[in-house]
């Protein structure tokens, strides 16, 4: 079956919280979703910085003047949004994933997080007792309807108002079929982006992981790799 966008879901009046949304990616995504119309959410532990930043996104070229974005603490923002994007680091995802248990529930989580560590030698996969952080966020999140996605955008570009387009596929897993549709939808509105099933939670390690080897590429390259699934 080939991917057709003709076919996904309309999520443009979803608004899209970022848990994490002052660190790089957590930003890149928010300043994405701003720039294609969606109403977005900026959490932070300091509700303050979250402010910040909201504003500093709203004034990048490519956001409509009337765009919704806002900052508020992580707990808030878990609260009022639809759909949650957890960007936070490895180090504290445990804690602030299992903290917002209660706003999360009935929400869609869309876990981003790449356990990895890094020594001389570069960055490496983490062993990761419950298999990836997704599936650490699906334990903690029993109530919540959750997905990973995400994982293998690079966060400059995401950044660059100069980058109109951002070609490569979102690889998302999931136990729940309906959320590849409305996760896939959201990835569409960024120009030249898929949202691509990649099979349940339980083969999202090798995708977490698999970001050590794009950091090599780029690193060995000089560039922003991505990745892009033939024959779709």
């Amino acid at each position: 079956m080939a991917y057709d966008a003709s076919t996904l879901p309309d999520v443009s009046g979803l608004t899209v919280g970022i848990i994490g949304g002052t660190g790089d990616q957590g930003r890149g995504l928010a300043y994405r979703f701003a720039r294609a119309g969606q109403s977005v959410l900026i959490g932070s532990r300091a509700a303050v910085r979250a402010a910040e930043v909201d504003a500093e996104i709203a004034a990048l070229r490519g956001v409509p003047a009337d765009a919704e974005v806002a900052g508020a603490g992580n707990e808030e923002v878990a609260r009022r949004s639809d759909v949650v994007v957890i960007a936070v680091p490895w180090d504290g995802h445990a804690a602030t994933v299992g903290a917002l248990a209660g706003p999360l529930a009935g929400k869609i989580v869309v876990d981003c997080v790449n356990p990895l560590g890094f020594d001389r030698q570069g960055p490496y996969a983490l062993t990761v007792a419950e298999g990836s952080a997704v599936q650490q966020a699906a334990a903690l999140l029993p109530d919540s309807r959750v997905c990973a996605a995400f994982n293998h955008v690079s966060a400059p570009l995401l950044a660059d108002p100069e980058v109109d387009r951002i070609d490569l596929d979102v690889l998302i897993c999931t136990e729940d079929r309906e959320l590849v549709d409305v996760v896939g939808a959201l990835a569409a509105r960024i120009p030249g982006m898929r949202g691509i099933y990649a099979g349940r939670l339980r083969n999202a390690h090798q995708i977490e992981a698999f970001t050590a080897n794009l950091i090599a590429i780029n690193k060995r390259y000089k560039a922003h790799a991505g990745l892009r699934v033939t024959d779709l």
